[in-house]
């Protein structure tokens, strides 16, 4: 206690140099807590369920002809066919079990009040497989999937069951509305259980053999060509994963060669070669199956190495800074060796110190790491900011204070040695102003701040490079003119709407729209605008021959009257669709210049005919090319398209509506509930926004990643800046007699200013140098999230090498004018 109190007087002696250094800890302490924060969350954390780490997920790489449907769980290469699932659950050995899941839409009613959330559905292994146990009630089980569609129960999950039922245990048993269908609660899921992809959040479980009944216009459950579920699986106790990959995949291979193969069509020799060597693939299982993480590894990782970096800077500054500290109680520490204290005992009284600082700035740390992580989950569209929670876990918190302790030996371990070295005599003779005649903590110092420089220097560079992706992505040629247009979408056929009953309201609905003051244009589509989903096709169009192997897929939406006009995407020949291509009327597409040019149509796409499906009938007339437009996301090229009239489908259920205004479009989306609830007011509105706002969390990975890179790099080289400012300061208060010397002795102050910002050059060159070397390299990992651009732009690297001269010339300016203003006899006086 009484060193402890001993290091807090000596840290209040000199408040200012304690401020600046919990300052600057607490802010590299709280940039790496917050977005530890996010990779722990994201990247790290296995789900909340009995021994994670046995569980493995599959995935089906390889030829999958027919259709495909994918989702936030994966890419295409993981789904299988319902049937090949059941298939595997019946003749694999190595699992305790296998399940299967996929989520969906739903509209959820009870008791008269309708919201729309997203589903699950599960198989009846699901929860078995995963070891969970429930709150109330109980889970899906075997008994609830022997027969499509005859176990309509449902399993909330905790979080809905807090937020709409109040944690009431006698919901069990209560009817709740799902998709139109009347589904009885049997139970809740346990506490933060929230399904097994990250990015989903579940309200409600249902057994898979309910798809039919939930989701009629999903794809065909028995197909063996349909492929859409998500499986994982739990090793066996003493199982290796390599054992079960190698096991499983002997009646795979069996069941692909006997009962699928023959099934296929149109196929080449060469693909069904492919398709017949098809193997099960098993990766670890204990975070779930998300594409989350593909897609955010890497901007997280190099968000997690930028403040690195700037934690690195800060520990540096703090470093001189108690050198400085350390050189002006030389005396005080000569004084305590000359009367017998231990060298080891004054390390320790100064490591002491060290450690205080790190505390304090640990402790400001986790509460900037706090604000950072509500800041970095506000720029997130809600969607993704679903992903992780703003509170700070155990481990985060242990991080921090690993963090805390670390940084305190960093920059406390060698200003610590160097004030304690046993040089009595030089120390005592010593007085402020004096050389400190010691090389090595000057050499210490310079290599501190030139380091700060490069890491610097790299963050600069590597934010020029986002800023410009970002740039480059907001240059992109949409095709659309996005201004003052309002989207939403509704989906009645998940309240129970028949088909027919739909498009009568979908009609409705859109005169409604039309009627409303300020409304220019308004229209409607099946696959909602840049909004990150896809419907795709093989065709077949007249005059385009194809082989077994050809692809001949195109992407697919359904529209309205009036979409390319109320969008602004060019009618380049042909006519729009009109409220007069209705049912019962021929079939009638228009085409993309993409799609045109694929098949071979060119400018004379008008009038030829095609079809949907491999070797279908030309049942479609072309009647209209449009210029090229984007589909499902900014940043992918433009696909081949083509457009059909949505009042010639009657299966659709779900619209996303687009209504151009003259009015204010944020002030307009309030209206837009209240048209709505005059047709149904238990329908709900999904997805209300405005398009700009859609394009933009469309590429909102793009503006988080810039915005979180460029603000570090800022904050990083503000470090710096004071870092370098305090060496030369120091540095030029240590030789004030020398420059005194040389003053008397007629050196100009023009020249003492060259000589302190040439000692700010050679270390600008030499960290500059440096920075810009690790900023090609970090350039080089992060190609994956640069738009249109490579991972050493000239101009970028130019502009950030200048920003950085200019940082480091102005904190060396005013130390160089200070020292050409020392008077040669005050300097000289104290000898």
């Amino acid at each position: 206690m009484k060193n402890l109190a001993l290091a807090l007087r000596s840290l209040f002696r000199s408040p200012f140099v304690t401020i600046v250094a919990i300052g600057s800890l607490g802010l590299g302490i709280g940039a790496n807590g917050a977005i530890f924060s996010l990779y722990d969350q994201i990247l790290r954390r296995p789900l909340p369920v009995h021994e994670p780490e046995q569980l493995v997920n599959l995935s089906a790489p390889g030829p999958k002809p027919g259709s495909q449907s994918n989702n936030i769980a994966g890419p295409t290469e993981v789904v299988f066919s319902y049937p090949m699932f059941r298939d595997l659950e019946r003749v694999q050995t190595v699992f305790t079990g296998v399940a299967a899941h996929r989520s969906f839409s739903a509209n959820l009613a009870y008791k008269g009040q309708t919201l729309n959330g997203e589903g699950m559905f599960v198989s009846g292994s699901y929860f078995p497989v995963l070891g969970l146990r429930p709150v109330v009630g109980r889970l899906i089980g075997p008994e609830d999937d022997n027969a499509a569609g005859g176990s309509p129960v449902v399993v909330l999950s905790h979080a809905y069951w807090l937020s709409r039922f109040d944690a009431e245990p006698s919901v069990v048993g209560a009817t709740l509305v799902v998709n139109g269908q009347s589904m009885t609660v049997i139970g809740v899921t346990p506490p933060k259980f929230e399904g097994t992809s990250l990015g989903a959040e579940p309200k409600v479980f249902a057994p898979i053999t309910m798809r039919d009944a939930l989701q009629p216009r999903g794809m065909r459950v028995n197909d063996r060509r349909s492929y859409w579920v998500y499986l994982f699986a739990r090793l066996k106790p003493g199982v290796s994963i390599e054992q079960a990959g190698t096991a499983i995949n002997v009646p795979y291979r069996s069941i692909i060669n006997e009962v699928e193969a023959p099934l296929q069509t149109g196929m080449s020799d060469q693909t069904m070669k492919r398709f017949r060597a098809k193997a099960i693939a098993l990766a670890d299982g204990r975070r779930g199956q998300s594409s989350v993480r593909r897609e955010a590894g890497v901007p997280v990782l190099l968000l997690l190495a930028v403040t690195g970096f700037v934690l690195l800077i800060a520990c540096a500054n703090i470093a001189n800074l108690l050198l400085a500290r350390g050189a002006a109680r030389a005396a005080e520490m000569a004084v305590r060796l000359s009367i017998g204290a231990g060298r080891w005992h004054l390390v320790r009284q100064l490591l002491l110190e060290s450690f205080l600082l790190a505390v304090f700035g640990g402790l400001v740390g986790l509460l900037l790491a706090r604000w950072t992580l509500d800041g970095v989950l506000s720029m997130m569209p809600d969607y993704a900011a679903t992903v992780a929670d703003p509170g700070l876990s155990p481990i985060v918190m242990a991080f921090c204070a690993a963090l805390t302790l670390g940084t305190g030996l960093l920059f406390g371990l060698f200003p610590a040695f160097h004030s304690t070295r046993p040089d009595l005599v030089s120390a005592l003779k010593g007085q402020s102003g004096q050389p400190s005649g010691a090389r090595s903590a000057a050499l210490f110092r310079t290599v501190l701040a030139t380091a700060q420089i490069t890491l610097s220097m790299a963050l600069l560079a590597s934010s020029g490079l986002f800023i410009k992706s970002l740039m480059n992505v907001s240059r992109v040629d949409l095709g659309i003119k996005a201004d003052d247009v309002v989207t939403f979408g509704i989906s009645p056929q998940l309240n129970g709407y028949s088909p027919e009953r739909s498009l009568a309201l979908f009609t409705r609905l859109e005169e409604d729209l039309a009627a409303l003051p300020g409304v220019k244009g308004e229209t409607a589509s099946v696959v909602a605008l840049l909004a990150g989903n896809s419907w795709g096709n093989d065709v077949s169009v007249e005059g385009f021959k194809r082989g077994p192997d050809t692809d001949a897929n195109s992407r697919r939406n359904l529209v309205g009257p009036s979409y390319f006009r109320t969008l602004g995407i060019t009618l380049l020949a042909g006519r729009e669709f009109t409220a007069a291509d209705a049912v019962g009327t021929p079939k009638v597409a228009i085409v993309n210049e993409r799609f045109a040019e694929k098949f071979g149509l060119g400018r004379n796409a008008v009038g030829k005919r095609m079809g949907t499906g491999r070797g279908g009938e030309l049942d479609i007339e072309i009647v209209g090319l449009v210029r090229n437009a984007k589909y499902n996301d900014v940043k992918d090229p433009i696909p081949p398209l083509f457009y059909l009239q949505y009042r010639q489908d009657t299966t659709l259920g779900y619209l996303s509506y687009y209504v151009r205004t003259g009015l204010d479009p944020e002030q307009f989306l309030a209206t837009i509930p209240r048209v709505v609830a005059r047709h149904d007011p238990n329908l709900p509105v999904e997805d209300l926004r405005t398009l700009p706002q859609q394009v933009r969390e469309n590429v909102f990975l793009d503006r988080f990643v810039t915005i979180l890179a460029t603000g570090f790099a800022i904050l990083a080289t503000l470090l710096a800046a004071v870092g370098l400012y305090g060496v030369l300061a120091y540095t030029t208060t240590q030789r004030t007699r020398e420059i005194g010397l040389r003053m008397a002795l007629g050196a100009a102050p023009g020249n003492v200013r060259t000589m302190v910002l040439r000692q700010v050059g050679l270390m600008t060159a030499v960290g500059a140098a440096a920075g810009l070397g690790a900023a090609v390299g970090i350039g080089q990992l992060a190609r994956s999230q640069l738009f249109e651009m490579q991972g050493h732009d000239p101009v970028v690297l130019a502009s950030a090498l200048v920003a950085m001269v200019a940082v480091a010339f102005g904190a060396g300016l005013v130390p160089a004018l200070r020292a050409s203003r020392i008077d040669p006899i005050r300097a000289l006086r104290y000898e």
